[in-house]
């Protein structure tokens, strides 16, 4: 009798042993591939990051024979990587895979056009700043939304030596 809840005794140890064998395969190859696979650097490291997740769910539920599935995955990490080393070597590629940092706070200043660019309210600029532990936004030297969506927040006391890490957001202004 098969209900919503229990299939049968088979069903259920085709899902273990498929979820054992795919754990390994996917665990060997990440392993292999090294922590970009698993970075959420860019847009794209997390387009790769959702379909790694979805390979491996249909290769752990049966949808997909396990080879098929481990060829899958492979193709997938050597996509990334030969996209992140073409971008690498190539700017306009760059351009075309990754987004850039965008300032959202800079020295006292809420940058409204850039905001309402990346659709960021006041809020959430101010929990980001919470987040970082900060009471006073006088403190606060600048809010960045990075490449993966994180807003980063940089204290006025570690900018006191110009704007190094800034250089790149500041130039886009």
């Amino acid at each position: 009798m098969e209900t919503l809840l229990f299939k049968d005794w088979q069903s259920s140890m085709n899902v273990a042993i498929c979820a054992i064998l795919s754990f390994l395969v996917a665990f060997i190859f990440i392993r292999i591939s090294g922590k970009r696979t698993l970075a959420k650097l860019t847009a794209f490291d997390f387009v790769v990051t959702v379909t790694l997740g979805s390979t491996l769910s249909s290769m752990i539920l049966g949808k997909t024979v396990l080879f098929d599935g481990a060829i899958a995955l492979a193709i997938i990490i050597g996509l990334q990587y030969l996209l992140a080393f073409i971008a690498m070597k190539f700017k306009p590629v760059e351009k075309i895979i990754n987004s850039k940092p965008t300032l959202l706070y800079y020295n006292g200043h809420f940058l409204s056009k850039n905001m309402k660019q990346e659709i960021v309210t006041k809020e959430e600029v101010y929990a980001a700043i919470r987040e970082f532990r900060m009471l006073r936004i006088e403190d606060v030297k600048a809010v960045v939304m990075e490449l993966n969506g994180e807003l980063t927040v940089i204290k006025k006391a570690e900018a006191v030596n110009g704007d190094g890490s800034l250089k790149d957001v500041l130039q886009q202004d």
